[in-house]
């Protein structure tokens, strides 16, 4: 049985050698099986007393065949590393389904579920080992903006008590099995901060090494965060987490994320890792980038050198990952650029003194 350390020491010997894929759209998977309410509430949950559908989180518990059936599509698709269905495993984000009370068990489930089918695709072929993101979504609060119009100064949360929602989420992830932590579709850069403060202070209560990896969305075509942070911005006020990997997931399609993930590859001294939707949803809500048109976009990033781990979010299917995965073969990863020592600040521009 090999140790998480062992883990990521592979991971990074890997890293070096090849373009590693990650996984596709965990929702949209879920989707196209057409779940209704009790798919939601078995086992555990049948006397739950609010509504559950929509609650993917939950599955982990409730229908946990379902959820490791989709993490074995993905990874039979040929993904390296498996996102664990946690995104909205926190009691912050489970209060809204009366579940708060629940949160370490879900991400718990969810990351153990994940551990068990990536070791027996690492099994099936010891020469292709498969690895395991706890995946941490950013809440559905903001630390930085106000949700009331006429009260810029209110908040729905306060950092002390989002620091702890993401604590509980990540000790669930990490006891589950969990390689790393994955921080994602981050909007607002202090929610990211007191994650990434949840995992440091961790660290010390279990005296070990933990690696984090982070990923930011931006609003628009601005290439802003919803907290008004660039990219490059985004980037100097989190690099002291010394993330395993950084980048961008969800916003647009391969296509418009390009130029902000091309400014973070120039900028950033790690690993990059991106993970554009399918394109951006018609009148419908549905998303219509073929898996090749997803994979030829995705080429000319690596024919650039910009990437070191790509993957799919929303719209992405196991068939978009399979293209990714049979067109990367034919890149090598981006080269970690050695950056000038210089005075680096931000706000929401960056700011760069040189020295």
């Amino acid at each position: 049985m090999t140790t998480r350390a062992d883990r990521i020491k592979l991971f990074k010997k890997l890293a070096k050698e090849r373009i590693l894929i990650l996984d596709g759209a965990m929702g949209t998977a879920l989707q196209k099986l057409k779940l209704q309410e009790e798919d939601y509430r078995k086992i555990a949950l049948e006397d739950h007393a609010n509504e559950l559908k929509g609650n993917a989180d939950a599955m982990n518990i409730s229908n946990p065949d379902v959820i490791k059936g989709v993490y074995l599509e993905y990874l039979k698709a040929g993904a390296d590393i498996i996102e664990t269905n946690t995104f909205s495993c926190t009691p912050i984000s489970q209060a809204d389904y009366g579940l708060e009370d629940q949160a370490y068990e879900l991400a718990f489930h969810g990351a153990k579920l994940a551990r068990e089918a990536a070791d027996e695709m690492t099994e099936i072929d010891p020469t292709k080992p498969r690895f395991v993101a706890g995946a941490m979504g950013p809440t559905n609060r903001t630390l930085s903006v106000s949700p009331k119009v006429e009260d810029p100064g209110y908040r729905a949360v306060v950092f002390d008590e989002m620091k702890e929602a993401y604590r509980q989420n990540a000790s669930g992830l990490l006891d589950g099995g969990a390689d790393y932590l994955l921080i994602e579709t981050i909007f607002d850069t202090l929610n990211a901060k007191a994650a990434i403060m949840a995992v440091e202070e961790l660290k010390v209560e279990r005296g070990e090494d933990i690696e984090v990896a982070l990923s930011v969305t931006v609003t628009d075509k601005s290439g802003r965060t919803l907290s008004g942070q660039t990219v490059e911005a985004f980037w100097y006020s989190i690099r002291h987490a010394k993330p395993l990997t950084v980048g961008m997931n969800c916003a647009f399609g391969a296509a418009d994320l390009r130029p902000f993930i091309t400014a973070l590859a120039n900028k950033a001294d790690t690993l990059i890792c991106a993970y554009p939707n399918a394109g951006l949803p018609n009148e419908l809500g549905a998303y219509t980038e073929t898996p090749e048109m997803t994979a030829s976009e995705l080429c000319q990033w690596a024919e650039a050198g910009i990437l070191n781990v790509v993957g799919g979010c929303c719209g992405t299917t196991p068939a978009h990952i399979a293209a990714i995965a049979k067109a990367m073969t034919d890149y090598a990863p981006r080269t970690v650029p050695a950056q000038p020592t210089e005075i680096r600040l931000s706000g929401l521009e960056p700011m760069i003194a040189s020295v």
